[in-house]
């Protein structure tokens, strides 16, 4: 993986801009510690920063074909076969690396060439001839993409931070800005990246810049479409594309290793690739993580009804990997609250993110590549709100039912819209689900709950597996994000896809015969969170710092008495702010990042 930016502008000589294209250079230096490059000349600057995986040697970019330049952030999966179509047209290769098969595809089909490329991916062309540029991100939205037009410039980047360097962008926070932040985080809506002059490229989209004009296009879409086939048709299937799938994401020319949680779908990854190890001759590397004392100070709950830790030995031992695990100090989860925010570029998802920013960094000691099991709870029917029929059919977000919680932090009359916003972000992703004629209410139900959770659960956590395994110069693949997946898990009946009544049921039943049976049946479990007292005491430390600093406005955003009765009654609150991780400790660390993320970039508000 890499960090990819670039400006096109036809006011500033950009080749007199060596302090400017460093500073933005530099802040993408943790997604690409390996190497840089640039492309400069008067009005357009390409900048790269590299993560070497495949072709170390020459895989440099920005990499070049007459009069095109590509920097390129991802992995293609189907690099082999694009490879061979290219070179039965008449094209030759001078590496083996994807970039060159993702630019030279570009110069054959042009925009249709997206369409061809299976992996995760954003990725920029300039043509030099045209003066114009070309970019794409990938179906599920894996991948970063960023990008800001102000008058005659069109600036892109991996990173928020990043476009924000450059002169006349500027860290500003709006109405609906806030509303994204109160009412609707740590989700956010596609497209959107918090500040006026900043936007995101969406998933499964394309742009095209020239001549000081920017238009975007959908290249991929869910379609519903009608599936006959038997269970044990669908079974098959399954087993095929999940295999298919994890064994693409192997490819490396650097060290591999996969997460392992001792839940269903990391088993499954992991399962495979130590087949795939083994018969090379090799021993595969696991990692799961853990916090101090949290066995002694686990608490059961619906969302959460066992631990991780006691299944991890039974799957690892089954399967023959080199098993690590780590555990976090719960005040070094705390204290990280402040790092992943400046990561992200916006609040984040509190310890579920700071703590995945720890082990990543402490994976990444040993390794370069990991794969791991996100997603497949998104399109298999994994979360209890798919099964609970008195979620299911509430006319709301599934993980966010109420916005009492969050309106109860803050002060009487601020974002008096807050809730008209949360509810037009929910229509309009609903309004977007394509069904049939003949899908019975509850089949048209679940189409909206995949495409809900595509657009919003699933983001989230794609942001966060992205930018905190990144910032530890971490590449980790996400197999269950394969769109080919994704489109037959969409048009799958429901009856199958819960086989047996089961949350996965159908991936349970594809992958029984590889797992011990304590694995494939086990009842759903989340990422592990932190249940430790020190880390709430720590939290509550860091979150009355952020709401007695007046240098900041967000102590008159909020309503103060709420936020200190939470540090008082931290198991007091019924409905979660966010799905099934964020509970009090979570609220107040949000308030921290918040806070952070205010200091760090000098965002000013508009209302």
């Amino acid at each position: 993986m890499c960090g990819i930016a670039g400006i096109l502008s036809s006011d500033i000589d950009l080749s007199s801009q060596k302090p400017l294209l460093a500073k933005m250079s530099d802040t993408l230096k943790m997604r690409g510690p390996d190497s840089a490059g640039e492309y400069v000349s008067k009005n357009t600057a390409l900048l790269h920063r590299r993560l070497a995986v495949i072709d170390v040697e020459n895989g440099s970019q920005p990499m070049y074909f007459g009069n095109y330049i590509i920097v390129y952030n991802g992995e293609l999966y189907n690099t082999d076969e694009i490879r061979h179509e290219l070179e039965s047209l008449g094209h030759t290769f001078s590496t083996h690396c994807d970039t060159e098969v993702v630019l030279k595809a570009y110069v054959q089909w042009k925009e249709e060439s997206v369409k061809k490329l299976n992996g995760i991916f954003a990725y920029a062309i300039y043509n030099k001839k045209e003066n114009s540029l070309f970019a794409a991100r990938d179906r599920i939205g894996v991948k970063p993409f960023f990008y800001s037009q102000k008058k005659n410039m069109f600036a892109f980047a991996s990173r928020i931070k990043t476009l924000l360097c450059v002169p006349n962008i500027r860290a500003v926070v709006d109405e609906d800005g806030l509303n994204e932040i109160f009412m609707l985080g740590p989700a956010k809506t596609i497209g959107k990246a918090i500040f006026k002059d900043i936007a995101e490229l969406p998933p499964a989209c394309f742009l095209i810049y020239k001549e000081n004009r920017l238009n975007i296009f959908p290249y991929w879409t869910l379609n519903a479409s009608e599936n006959k086939e038997s269970v044990s048709d669908a079974v098959e299937h399954t087993y095929h594309l999940v295999k298919d799938s994890i064994e693409r994401q192997l490819v490396s020319d650097v060290p591999l290793a996969t997460f392992l949680s001792g839940g269903l779908d990391s088993s499954i990854i992991s399962k495979l690739a130590s087949d795939v190890y083994k018969s090379n001759g090799d021993v595969l590397n696991t990692y799961s993580v853990d916090y101090v004392d949290n066995d002694k100070y686990f608490q059961k709950s619906l969302f959460q009804p066992n631990k991780d830790s006691d299944y991890i030995d039974l799957i690892s031992t089954a399967i023959g990997s080199n098993h690590h695990n780590i555990v976090l100090e719960n005040t070094k989860v705390a204290d990280a609250l402040e790092l992943a925010a400046k990561a992200r570029g916006v609040p984040g998802f509190a310890d579920v993110d700071s703590s995945l920013l720890l082990f990543c960094g402490e994976v990444k000691k040993d390794f370069t590549v990991c794969l791991s099991g996100e997603c497949a709870d998104e399109i298999f029917g994994g979360y209890p709100w798919y099964h609970r029929k008195e979620i299911l059919f509430e006319d709301c977000f599934p993980w966010s039912r109420s916005t009492d919680v969050r309106k109860s932090i803050l002060k009487d009359g601020f974002l008096p819209h807050g809730d008209e916003y949360a509810r037009n972000a929910y229509l309009t992703t609903v309004k977007r689900t394509s069904y049939l004629d003949t899908d019975s209410k509850l089949e048209k139900r679940m189409r909206e709950m995949f495409v809900l959770n595509l657009d919003w659960f699933m983001q989230t956590l794609l942001v966060r597996k992205d930018v905190m395994s990144m910032e530890s110069s971490l590449e980790v693949r996400v197999p269950f994000c394969d769109y080919r997946l994704v489109e037959y898990a969409y048009n799958m009946p429901w009856e199958i896809k819960a086989l047996d009544g089961r949350e996965k049921g159908i991936l349970r039943k594809a992958f029984e015969n590889d797992l011990p049976p304590e694995i494939t049946w086990r009842k759903k479990s989340p990422y592990p969170k932190t249940h430790n007292p020190v880390y709430f005491k720590r939290v509550c430390e860091l979150a009355k710092k952020a709401i007695s600093d007046n240098s900041t406005p967000l102590p008159e955003m909020l309503h103060l008495p709420s936020v200190y009765s939470m540090m008082e009654n931290p198991d007091s609150l019924q409905e979660p702010w966010y799905g099934q991780l964020m509970r009090v400790p979570q609220i107040l660390a949000y308030i921290y990042q918040i806070y952070v993320w205010i200091k760090d970039n000098d965002v000013e508000f508009e209302l």
